[in-house]
């Protein structure tokens, strides 16, 4: 952790600490993943033996990181607005143009991301996680002792998220992460080369290509025998969509060549 990470949780912690006249506070400054001790006065506050300005102004649904003498938010513009958003639980989501990445609503994305790696079995195993994200699939994969983990993502803001994000894994090791399209990367990968697949695209109307059959031929391809496969749909909704997405995608990697089954908010498949 490079720096302090502020939230409207924590801001209302320095604030009360300030109003409450108390010298010092203990609060998490890495997003519940550690507690820090904090030095308060009424100028500033002191972490590390740095002092740090109170913000003048914080937002919920928004992480801050001290950037130029002054606290900003984690999000970044470049063709659309990505943003690093908190959660109840610490590890937090994340957005692009206000449509959230990671499910949120009942569970930790982090523990719902331990549930679908537990799914694939990973020790052992070179795993193919399509779609990188904040890296939260790597993360318990690398705890799950996976021998090797290949990751993809597309977009360089979500990489630069990774980067502050104190939830996301560290590249290196047994998990190397390349910033490239996976559409396009598969190709490159050699047949049954992966023993295991983790695919968690952006929803079908950003990404169809990552739910086309000439997508899932390619996940074929470079998978073993009995390799699993768990693919993120998520719930959309039928009468609104016109659609049944997990369906549709079961469908399809049937004819890819794989048992396919629906789990949870996704499909768990197996090569044949």
């Amino acid at each position: 952790m490079s720096g302090p990470l502020l939230t409207l949780h924590v801001f209302d912690q320095l604030r009360a600490a300030v109003h409450a006249g108390v010298s010092t506070i203990e609060c998490s400054l890495d997003l519940q993943r550690s507690l820090s001790t904090i030095d308060i006065n009424t100028e500033a506050w002191i972490w590390n033996n740095q002092r740090f300005p109170y913000p003048k102004i914080c937002k919920d649904r928004t992480i801050y990181h001290y950037v130029d003498e002054s606290f900003q938010p984690v999000a970044h513009y470049t063709t659309s607005l990505i943003k690093l958003v908190p959660t109840e639980w610490g590890a937090p989501t994340f957005e692009i143009d206000g449509i959230k990445m990671l499910p949120t609503a009942k569970i930790s994305p982090y523990a719902d991301a331990e549930r679908k790696v537990g799914l694939i079995q990973p020790r052992g195993k070179v795993i193919l996680d399509t779609c990188g994200g904040l890296g939260y699939f790597a993360a318990w994969c690398l705890q799950g002792q996976a021998k090797q983990i290949i990751s993809y993502e597309k977009n360089p803001d979500v990489i630069w998220l990774r980067s502050i994000n104190p939830w996301s894994p560290t590249v290196g090791g047994a998990l190397t992460l390349t910033h490239g399209d996976i559409a396009e990367q598969i190709g490159t990968l050699p047949s049954q080369s992966i023993d295991a697949i983790l695919h968690d695209p952006p929803r079908f109307g950003i990404a169809g290509e990552l739910y086309s059959q000439v997508f899932y031929d390619q996940l074929a391809r470079v998978i073993k025998r009995k390799g699993k496969l768990f693919h993120y749909t998520g719930m959309p909704n039928k009468l609104t969509s016109g659609r049944d997405v997990p369906n549709e995608v079961a469908n399809r990697l049937r004819q890819a060549g794989f048992t396919a089954e629906l789990n949870g908010d996704g499909v768990l498949a197996v090569r044949k």
